[in-house]
């Protein structure tokens, strides 16, 4: 599973602007891996780095040391829900006359065909499919005279998920969709101003945490830092897989420490799902604090069974076939000395096709396990992501096609135990009409047309 972007912004005159982001980035790397980019301003003109690839692999000490300017702005990224082609690098820059921005997003614009097709009816021309430049394009072409009035008139038109950061020549803009799917906070450091899609980023540079962007709210910081909303006061969505998977655990999101609910999700599940067993182990590394709660919650011994070999999946060079067909093995290695003859309780995070699942099953079956027994921090997944999680088709999710007996015998295990929603909802410890659990219930947040059938708000599909 894939979630869209990390973004990170900085106002800071006086400061190397640029080298903060590249160190931010590192702290974000987690939320995209294809593609990263920084854009700096100067008070004249706005200057762009992006590539695919890393953070360390895409900037060289030469490219920061040549990025100089008051504010920057940076992005890494997968590609967005349901892309067909690669991810494309941001920041985008766009220029309309005398107005010039870049734009790093992390969502999905849910009308973004429609507003396509009206830019195009009016002369624009598109180099890629990126929400990115749809919404730079946006906000350069739209009416105004201030970047104040041009923006929020752009972001009035958006529907969908959107967590903004842009760069003008002498500004630094954040904004947030009036759902606020996404996470954004706000953030001090030597009398400038950050923005960043997790807390972890603050942290990782010497920053001070201020305080969320509000749903439906554009900040503009330089000198003289002001906010408007644009949104209306409706529905909140915020995604609840931020704090089951996407998050750094020492981020703070939505007030909530990650890692403290992690912990809480592993606790009910022992609850609402115990059995007896020797081990816990958690599938590194986002479940790894939720089977450290389900061992206090049990009194089973919590021990580090399944190791992960991080660097998989971060570089270019594919395997060769004999590699490929090791499979799962290339990314886990279970210690067979711990693990032999004995009963296992094994804490994931989530099941989306259950492709990756079985292998791991089988990994420890190979290690000497006695008996495996699985139990997940997320519910079972019924229904695609419309609002920018790279999560799969319908017809893909297993949880779609199967019961959860069904699932468990598909999955080779002793016994398979999920979250139930008002459980995860009690450990999250946030209130429910502020959460998005349409992946589990079908009740989308907003229209929304994925593939051939249109789900609306309060749809229900089983």
């Amino acid at each position: 599973m894939h979630e869209s972007c990390g973004i990170f912004g900085v106002y800071a005159p006086g400061l190397d602007n640029a080298r903060l982001v590249f160190f931010a980035l590192f702290a974000l790397q987690h939320r995209g891996q294809e593609c990263a980019g920084i854009a700096v301003c100067d008070g004249n003109e706005v200057h762009l780095h992006a590539e695919p690839g890393l953070v360390a692999q895409v900037f060289t000490e030469e490219d920061l040391a040549g990025m100089r300017g008051h504010a920057a702005i940076g992005h890494t990224c997968y590609s967005t829900c349901n892309a067909r082609r690669p991810a494309t690098p941001q920041p985008v820059l766009e220029r309309n006359g005398p107005w010039s921005i870049a734009v790093a997003h992390n969502g999905n614009i849910t009308n973004s065909a429609s507003l396509r097709q009206s830019l195009e009816a009016s002369g624009q021309h598109f180099a890629s499919d990126s929400n990115a430049e749809l919404i730079a394009k946006l906000i350069v072409s739209s009416h105004g005279a201030t970047w104040q009035e041009k923006t929020s008139s752009a972001l009035k038109r958006l529907q969908g998920a959107y967590s903004i950061t842009a760069l003008t020549p002498d500004m630094l803009i954040a904004a947030r969709d009036p759902m606020g799917v996404r996470p954004l906070s706000l953030g001090s450091l030597n009398g400038g101003l950050v923005a960043a899609s997790e807390t972890c980023a603050l942290d990782h540079i010497g920053a001070k945490f201020i305080r969320d962007v509000n749903p439906g709210e554009i900040v503009f910081l330089n000198n003289e830092t002001s906010s408007l909303h644009f949104g209306r006061n409706g529905r909140r969505a915020f995604c609840v897989f931020e704090h089951i998977y996407f998050a750094r655990p020492d981020s703070v999101v939505e007030g909530r420490l990650v890692y403290e609910a992690r912990l809480a999700m592993g606790a009910k599940l022992a609850e609402e799902h115990p059995v007896d067993a020797d081990l816990v182990l958690g599938v590194p590394d986002s479940a790894t604090a939720a089977a450290i709660g389900y061992s206090r919650a049990s009194g089973i011994p919590y021990r580090e069974g399944l190791l992960k070999n991080r660097y998989v999946g971060r570089t270019f060079i594919a395997p060769d076939q004999r590699l490929r067909d090791l499979g799962v093995q290339l990314k886990f290695n279970p210690m067979a000395s711990l693990i032999k003859g004995q009963r296992l309780v094994v804490v994931d995070d989530s099941i989306v096709r259950g492709t990756t699942t079985p292998r791991v099953v089988n990994l420890l079956r190979q290690a000497g396990a006695r008996e495996v027994h699985l139990r997940i921090c997320a519910p079972p997944l019924r229904h695609p992501c419309a609002l920018g999680v790279d999560m799969a088709s319908e017809w893909e999710l297993i949880a779609a096609r199967m019961s959860v007996s069904e699932i468990a015998d598909y999955l080779g295990v002793d016994s398979l135990g999920y979250t139930s929603v008002p459980g995860l909802v009690e450990a999250v410890a946030l209130p429910q009409d502020l959460l998005c659990l349409a992946c589990f219930e079908g009740d989308y947040p907003l229209p929304v047309q994925m593939g051939l059938t249109s789900l609306t708000a309060g749809s229900e599909r089983v």
